[in-house]
């Protein structure tokens, strides 16, 4: 018996925002805390923008985004 190799769908990853900020990479949109991040409409993010809105690595110097459970 053979298994087949069928591909999942590739879930995209959802954010939220954790502490307010102005996205200067997204025509300076404010996102508030508890936002979904990326705001419907918004470009999609790159893995190395998301890699620094969650991190320390940012102009504010704080973790601005975390994955939704």
């Amino acid at each position: 018996m053979s298994k087949e190799n069928k591909q999942t769908p590739k879930k995209e990853k959802k954010y939220v925002v954790v502490h307010d900020f102005k996205d200067l990479q997204d025509n300076n949109r404010i996102y508030i805390k508890d936002d979904v991040y990326p705001a419907e409409g918004a470009p999609k993010p790159t893995a190395a923008r998301i890699k620094e809105l969650s991190s320390t690595k940012n102009k504010q110097n704080q973790v601005l985004i975390k994955e939704q459970a």
